[in-house]
């Protein structure tokens, strides 16, 4: 169940291994992703740190971590997980989602999420899946509703960021009911 691969027509989303190390890298350096303030991308000095903690959060089951491929190129491009995972209240969180700069404002990223959604409601049966953004990551946060994610509000000083500041995250939901229209809307948006 932690070992998963999720398959769609522009992008697969594959079990996140060490080996996708470099390719991790050249990927965040598409826009020197590691430089930016308001999220966690992986850069030279940070990329085994990133890979180990999503590895030992998924053999500790709260974490299934992937690596996103283009399948036309083979070329990896970002990474998503879900995490927060807890099975007995059927809820989960998708996040540390990131995409080299060239790939944003794609198709790769609509698909990936619903290829995620899909998957947690109607495989692992969630009742909701939350997404939690930087206060200040406009980008993120204008990409997570343009999913049909409803905005749930923001806690305060939920996290310490790497250089010190005390961050404020947006918190959103969808939840099993809203989640046959997101599912459209996704689709839709994808057939475009």
């Amino acid at each position: 169940m932690t070992h998963i691969t999720l398959t769609g027509t522009t992008v697969e989303l594959q079990p996140l291994q060490p080996e996708h190390k470099a390719a991790l890298l050249d990927a965040a350096a598409d826009g020197e992703l590691w430089n930016l303030k308001v999220t966690n991308v992986p850069g030279p000095g940070t990329v085994d740190q990133y890979i180990d903690t999503a590895l030992a959060g998924r053999a500790a089951g709260s974490v299934i971590p992937f690596t996103i491929v283009r399948r036309d190129t083979g070329q990896v491009v970002g990474s998503t997980r879900f995490w927060k995972v807890d099975r007995v209240n059927r809820k989960l969180e998708i996040g540390h989602t990131w995409l080299a700069l060239s790939t944003q404002k794609s198709a790769i990223n609509t698909e990936a999420k619903l290829l995620l959604l899909t998957y947690a409601f109607e495989v692992l049966d969630c009742v909701r899946v939350q997404f939690t953004t930087d206060e200040l990551n406009e980008k993120s946060r204008a990409a997570i509703l343009r999913l049909g994610a409803v905005q749930e509000g923001i806690v305060r000083h939920e996290r310490i960021m790497p250089d010190g500041r005390k961050r404020n995250s947006v918190r959103f939901s969808i939840i099993d009911s809203e989640w046959p229209q997101v599912k459209a809307n996704l689709q839709a948006k994808l057939l475009r």
